[in-house]
This record gives C-alpha cells, sequence and structure tokens, in this order.
C-alpha cells in the first residue's frame, strides 16, 4: 500500500496531481494546503511520498523540507512548484528533495517523476551551464542571490511581489520586528537603496 500527500494551496493544482497519483496506483491521497498542516500530516501519517510546492502559506516548502530533513524522516519529498529552478533545485537537493518538476511541464513530466523517485532514482532538470556571455553585473546578481540563506530568499520574493511586513509575518509565523530585520539585512545584502530597487532587481532575475 503506497501513500502520498500533495502539498498546495490551489484546489485545482492538488485535483490534477491527485488523477496522476490515482492511475499511479496510490492507494491513499492525503491533501494539504499550508506548511503547518503539511508538517502535522507528515508526522502523523508518514506518506511514502509527498508532492510539495514551495509557494504555501504558514512554514513555505523549503522551511518543510527542513523540517522533514532534522526530523530523520524517510519520506521521499518531490517539489513541484513555480518557482525558478535555476535559484531552487541546489537548496531542495540540500534540503533532501529527491525531485524537481516545473508547474509549466506537463502531467506527464510528473508521471515520469514520481515513477523515477518510487523506483529509487532522482529527478531533477538539467540546469544551463553558466553563459559566457553573462555580464559582470548578471554574474554578481547571480552571485548576491545564491549567498541568501532559504528564508532570505523566501522573504525577498514576498517584499518584492509588494508583501507589507505584517502580512509576511502572518504568512511565515514570525514577528514584525524579525521581517523588519531581514528586510534591511535583504537591502544590504543585495545593495540596493529601497524597496523599489528590490523589486526591480527582483523582476530582472526573474524571480517575480
Amino acid at each position: 500500500m503506497s501513500s502520498v500527500l500533495i502539498v498546495d494551496d490551489h484546489p485545482v493544482i492538488r485535483a490534477a496531481v491527485k488523477m496522476v497519483l490515482e492511475q499511479e496506483r496510490f492507494t491513499v491521497i492525503l491533501e494539504a494546503s499550508t506548511g503547518v498542516e503539511a508538517v502535522q500530516m507528515i508526522r502523523e501519517h508518514s506518506p511514502d511520498l509527498v508532492i510539495l510546492d514551495l509557494d504555501i502559506p504558514n512554514l513555505d516548502g523549503l522551511d518543510v523540507l527542513s523540517r522533514i530533513k532534522a526530523s530523520g524522516a524517510s519520506n521521499r519529498v518531490l517539489v513541484f512548484t513555480a518557482k525558478a529552478a535555476q535559484f531552487y533545485v541546489s537548496r531542495c537537493m540540500r534540503e533532501g528533495a529527491l525531485g524537481y518538476i516545473a508547474k509549466t511541464n506537463d502531467l506527464q513530466e510528473l508521471r515520469k517523476a514520481v515513477q523515477a523517485i518510487m523506483n529509487n532514482y532522482s529527478y531533477f532538470p538539467r540546469l544551463p551551464e553558466s553563459s559566457v556571455s553573462m555580464n559582470d553585473v548578471q554574474r554578481s546578481e547571480l552571485q548576491m542571490i545564491e549567498s541568501l540563506s532559504d528564508r532570505e530568499l523566501s522573504i525577498f520574493q514576498c517584499l518584492a511581489r509588494g508583501s507589507s511586513n505584517k502580512d509576511i509575518a502572518e504568512a511565515m509565523l514570525l514577528s514584525h520586528k524579525t521581517v523588519s530585520t531581514y528586510k534591511t539585512r535583504l537591502i544590504e545584502k543585495l545593495n540596493v537603496k529601497s524597496l523599489v530597487h528590490l523589486r526591480d532587481f527582483a523582476k530582472r532575475n526573474q524571480l517575480i
């Protein structure tokens, strides 16, 4: 008997993924819409496979991955997300994910990834090599992004999308003061002058 947990805050996405999993003969299919709910269900049900979106409320996907790894649980995790692979694949691998699929792919690709992981293989996209035509500014900005912690990167994207400190604090279960500290640190680390420049930086690097 194989069990799986789908973690995504969009019901339509969960329904589409569930159809694929039913065809793959999973007998127990669980669903969660937030990071907190996912962590609780993983602890209670220990599903064989977790299909995890990164952009979820109340602990994002990277937080969930980190908690699974810290707990020593044996769940296999496949990340299924709209976030840019070049900035997230290595982070997910470090936190123990066995696969990474972009939501822009068709569901057949998801099926292939599920089959690979359930047969003890990993399934990650091949990322393009660094372009020799990349200019010094692009290279420098990529290095800055890579230097951010997982939490810094998540908050950076929230700020760039226009979320307030209060909204971010509530979504990530942090204090307002902690978010404010991250905001100041990000402006310093990314060498920008304001939130407007922070948003431009994110757009330029396809993070929003």
